[in-house]
């Protein structure tokens, strides 16, 4: 009798604790600190007492958080009426079309630098690639997420020819060594297969957001946070204005790239992208996988990796694209609705770069 008195005193007593801190959230909640364990390592942290990061950031669980800037920022107001009318700024799907003059660069550095994403960027300099490492590298670190941080990761056959470069404060080189390749297709291909295996057991433990990047490139102006979102991709400059019909997707439905003629969105370079590492590596492990299937039926896509690719976002759909903004070419006239080149490919002499003589 006793035993069960005492349990029922037991209970009430528990009952009534839950109450007392129902009440207590209810009328003090917002001012009380909220607490997450982060899945994996166990460790906690605050929300009030660490608003520079909302999110858990291990093995990449890091996603976009509250959209939350410090109190006192200055910027200029935001527009209901005024902004481009020369270009489309939102796709058909409600994602944003980024360009010059859609974002303040004040407010979203503000944003996303709270969150604080490591960010990993996969570079391929194989053979003579090797000599865009310098510029390629000196350039993004005037202009390339400044104050973020950012390790790139280096592919290449020649450790020797990484030139040794003055990186700011939180970035760093990291040195992956691959063969060297008789095809420049073969270097195309084999990114997709060296970048998926490093991404799976190396860089996913180490970045939160991933961007694949063609080593051949100068930053001129500002790449910034405004390019951050779950998945986003890059319009190819050549075929920004073009009619779907006129796009140089794969057209064999033998290929794993096929897509039919009337079907498409846009044509997007795949020397560029970006998104969550997941994310990324979902579509990096899939351009391979697919790659090889057509392997194996004797058939290789017309742009290779870049076929596949676009094939993934037509079904697939990007959470943000960038304007050719992002990636124009130092062979290309600027055109007016380019109000600013912030990635240009370098002028080469492909026959003399590239392993088959660009063949």
């Amino acid at each position: 009798m006793l035993r069960y008195f005492t349990r029922n005193h037991i209970l009430l007593g528990f009952g009534c604790l839950l109450i007392f801190c129902g009440i207590l959230y209810v009328y003090h909640g917002p001012s009380i600190s909220s607490f997450c364990l982060c899945p994996g390592n166990g460790r906690m942290w605050s929300e009030r007492n660490n608003m520079k990061t909302d999110l858990c950031q291990d093995n990449g669980n890091w996603k976009i958080g509250k959209l939350e800037i410090q109190t006192g920022l200055k910027y200029a107001q935001p527009s209901t009426m005024i902004g481009r009318t020369d270009v489309n700024s939102v796709t058909n799907w409600n994602a944003p079309l980024v360009w010059e003059g859609t974002f303040d660069p004040v407010v979203i550095d503000a944003i996303y630098k709270r969150m604080d994403p490591r960010v990993a960027v996969v570079l391929f300099a194989v053979g003579k690639y090797t000599r865009f490492l310098k510029g390629f590298l000196e350039s993004a670190e005037k202009h390339f997420l400044v104050d973020f941080r950012v390790t790139y990761y280096i592919f290449t056959d020649n450790k020797g020819d990484v030139p040794a470069i003055e990186l700011a404060e939180g970035r760093n080189i990291s040195v992956i060594t691959v063969p060297s390749a008789k095809r420049w297709q073969e270097v195309v291909l084999g990114r997709m297969k060296w970048a998926a295996a490093t991404i799976d057991k190396r860089i996913r433990n180490e970045a939160d957001y991933l961007y694949m990047m063609d080593i051949d490139s100068i930053f001129h102006n500002r790449v910034g946070a405004e390019t951050f979102s779950q998945l986003s991709a890059v319009l190819h400059r050549g075929y920004r204005n073009s009619k779907r019909t006129e796009f140089p997707y794969e057209r064999r439905p033998k290929s794993k790239a096929f897509i039919p003629v009337d079907e498409g969105d846009y044509y997007y370079t795949a020397a560029i992208w970006c998104g969550y590492l997941e994310d990324m590596y979902k579509l990096v492990k899939y351009c391979y996988t697919q790659s090889e299937e057509d392997a194996k039926n004797n058939i290789e896509a017309v742009w290779q990796e870049e076929s596949h690719l676009n094939r993934y976002l037509l079904y697939n759909k990007p959470t943000k694209v960038l304007s050719a903004e992002y990636l124009w070419s130092d062979y290309d006239k600027v055109m007016a609705e380019i109000k600013v080149v912030r990635i240009s490919q370098v002028i080469k002499d492909y026959k003399e770069v590239r392993p088959n003589g660009g063949h």
